[in-house]
């Protein structure tokens, strides 16, 4: 019998000792695995809202074009050349636009390939009376009416996009205007993540990178023609493109992930460092055995209590109770290093969301103040007419007077409460609302631009339904239309505007029409777009804004065939 009982002695903890391994490997492989996903879904999520942040950069930008060939002064100074009187209008435009809208600079090429005006035109690295003929933007926006290029630039050496746009004439290309985009603050704002971000073109080459020193590296070699080909073009310069440390694969520390772009074959690139996490996954491999080794040691002294003494067996049962209750608190403490990291997580993607949103009431306060000075200016109008009726004596007319006006300094504070409300994360309560009741305040609004430009105004009759909206929100929506409308129809003959109701089961559609010139068709939709505007002095900011609010009531606006001849906007609503 003792012959037999070394034996056993020797392969229970060899089998122990086997299964701790095969556990250890199996758990090691599966909690490597998922801090990988982990990493890999983390870093592509960033590196696609990083994208996205370029992606809206860009279509900024992409506007400036479209926007600067509706200048007269642009035509005229493409045709007059270098020198006129239109080239230096022009340069006195362009440079206050650049600086506004962030664009490294802003300059026009006549046919010949000359630029006759820039916005650095002021300055020592002036682009004016530069031959650009060589530039590949200009001789593919000559050839396709638009074009962009990434290059360094041909005077301040400094790396940028440049965007291009072709402008004819009745006789042919007139020339090109060109806006150059440069993503030094991109890449800046990209740095606050961790990890390192990269620009990447078609040919593997970073544009672009948190990391400066990896700007103009490859990802992959390049073969001999495709560098002879961009040494010849001019786009990088002198630089010798070498293969750059971060390529994927290149070292096993290290996640790389990718996204694509809107422009075409660019790609960004996010590689984060992988240690940190392996050696997570490697201690909680660690704990898991452990455990594992706990509970077989565990298993081990219960069958060793039912052959030992009871004494021995209570002594290994509390060293044991012991060893499991230090293992459960480095478990636990562990479990909650992560879910503080996991609540650390969100928070800053909330506060990201936050600072989106604060971003863009921006754009909403122009289109706020611009709906405030309307109802200021009645304010005025009302206090002077109260002013006149006291000097004779119409006390019902001034408390009348003076009631319309109490009421409007209560719907600019509503509308100001309205904003104070949007940057608190709130969008403003929306209910039913008296449709009348809106018309009403829209009207009182408009009223006396209607009455100074001559303009018939068509109001729809009283007793028309609720819908779900937001009152002041959707006077501003109407308040932006028919000014619009006036806008359109002043200086024509016997101008007219209508405001009208048409209901449709749940839905109401309030459209506002008008007998002017109607929409340039080449801008169609993108009259929605911000910057876009048909005015010579406007921002381009009202219908968006007023599509946004529309957006917010679950309705829409869009544009409709005039049934007076001009231009319509049809906006829906749900009845309430």
């Amino acid at each position: 019998m003792p012959l037999l009982r070394r034996p056993v002695r020797l392969i229970v903890p060899l089998a122990i000792l086997m299964a701790t391994a095969l556990f250890y490997l199996v758990a090691l492989s599966w909690t490597t695995r998922r801090a990988r996903d982990e990493a890999q879904d983390a870093a592509l999520a960033t590196a696609r809202q990083q994208a996205r942040l370029l992606d809206s950069e860009l279509a900024k930008y992409r506007l400036l074009p479209i926007v600067l060939s509706e200048y007269g002064d642009l035509r005229d100074a493409l045709t007059g050349g270098v020198g006129t009187d239109a080239a230096r209008r022009l340069d006195r435009k362009l440079a206050p636009l650049a600086q506004r809208t962030g664009a490294a600079v802003i300059y026009a090429i006549d046919a010949r390939g000359m630029t006759v005006a820039a916005s650095n035109a002021a300055t020592p690295s002036s682009f004016v009376g530069h031959d650009y003929r060589f530039r590949p933007y200009f001789r593919l926006a000559v050839r396709n009416a638009a074009a962009e290029y990434f290059a360094l630039g041909n005077v301040s050496g400094r790396p940028g996009l440049f965007m291009a746009r072709r402008i004819d004439g009745t006789t042919g290309p007139l020339g090109v205007v060109v806006v150059k985009v440069e993503f030094d603050a991109v890449a800046r704002a990209w740095a606050n993540d961790p990890g390192t971000t990269m620009l990447i073109d078609p040919h593997g080459i970073v544009l672009a990178s948190t990391d400066r020193r990896e700007r103009f590296r490859t990802l992959r070699p390049l073969s001999p023609a495709t560098r002879t080909g961009i040494r010849a073009s001019g786009q990088f310069g002198r630089e010798p493109l070498p293969l750059t440390s971060l390529r994927p694969g290149a070292d096993p520390r290290l996640l790389s992930v990718t996204t694509t772009l809107d422009t075409s074959g660019w790609q960004l690139m996010r590689t984060v460092p992988f240690a940190g996490a392996l050696r997570e996954a490697t201690g909680l491999a660690r704990l898991a055995t452990a455990t594992l080794v706990l509970v077989l040691v565990l298993l081990a002294g219960l069958l060793t209590w039912r052959a030992t003494r009871a004494a021995r067996g209570a002594a290994v049962r509390t060293a044991l109770r012991e060893a499991v209750t230090e293992r459960t608190a480095e478990l636990s403490a562990e479990m909650e290093r992560r879910a503080e990291a996991d609540r650390r997580f969100r928070a800053a993607r909330e506060e990201l969301a936050q600072a989106n949103r604060l971003a863009s009431l921006g754009s909403i306060t122009a289109g706020l103040a611009h709906e405030i000075n309307q109802p200021v200016a009645t304010i005025r109008t009302l206090a002077e007419n109260a002013q006149h009726h006291l000097d004779h004596h119409r006390l019902d007319r001034v408390r009348a007077t003076l009631e319309s006006a109490v009421a409007l300094t209560a719907r600019i504070g509503s509308i100001t409460q309205e904003m104070r409300r949007f940057a608190r994360r709130g969008t403003g309560r929306i209910e039913p609302v008296a449709l009348d009741e809106v018309i009403e305040g829209t009207r009182l609004l408009v009223g006396d631009r209607l009455r100074a430009a001559g303009v018939a105004m068509d109001w729809p009759r009283h007793g028309q339904p609720s819908v779900i909206a937001g009152r002041v929100r959707l006077e501003q929506v109407l308040v932006n239309l028919v000014n619009n409308a006036v806008d359109a129809v002043t200086g024509r003959d016997h101008p007219r505007v209508a405001l009208l109701v048409e209901e449709d089961g749940e839905w109401v559609r309030l459209t506002v029409a008008d007998n002017g010139g109607g929409i340039d068709p080449v801008l169609g939709e993108e009259v929605f777009s911000p910057f876009v505007t048909g005015k010579p002095e406007g921002l381009g900011l009202g219908l968006g804004i007023a599509r946004d609010i529309m957006a917010q009531f679950e309705g829409s606006l869009k544009i409709a065939a005039s049934p007076l001849g001009g231009a319509a906007f049809v906006a829906t609503l749900r009845r309430a």
